[in-house]
């Protein structure tokens, strides 16, 4: 879906530049739920392939939060901008290829994954999110937990 920017280029490219890669809205949210049930991790563990958001050596487990604007998840959040089209596709598709690939790597190296989108963190839902990520954290036989599952563009 292309939307009409509102606000003038130089604008759009100062809000831009500030879009944090680390410590998000949607990763804050999820790293003190986790930790108020007890749960501890590391942060962004650079030895690792794509530096996940949150580790748990504990339980050999990633979690990446992904927003759905950059990684495409297909959601309501997916939207393409309709100014630079040929460059915010390119730059979808890189993000896409790089998360797939990513997330093999870890997976060779024996991690178990888990991909959670920011549109899954609202009020009503975390309750519910949280439950089933430290179902995937305790059930080593889980190796791979997406919420919600990715959506077709």
């Amino acid at each position: 879906m292309l939307l009409a920017d509102i606000v003038s280029p130089e604008t759009r490219s100062r809000m831009m530049s500030g879009i944090r890669g680390r410590n998000t809205r949607p990763e804050l949210v999820v790293r003190s739920a986790l930790h108020a049930r007890g749960f501890r991790f590391r942060l962004h563990v650079s030895d690792l392939p794509g530096k996940p958001d949150l580790v748990f050596p504990k339980h050999r487990a990633v979690i990446q939060v992904h927003g759905c604007f950059w990684h495409r998840h297909g959601c309501a959040k997916t939207t393409t901008p309709s100014t630079n089209v040929e460059f915010w596709e390119t730059k979808f598709r890189q993000n896409i290829e790089r998360d797939m690939k990513t997330e093999a790597n870890l997976e060779k190296l024996g991690w178990r994954f888990a991909l959670i989108w920011e549109c899954a963190l609202g009020k009503k839902a975390e309750a519910t999110l949280i439950d089933r990520v430290e179902e995937f954290l305790l059930d080593p036989s889980i190796r791979r937990f997406e919420w919600p599952p990715r959506l077709a563009e």
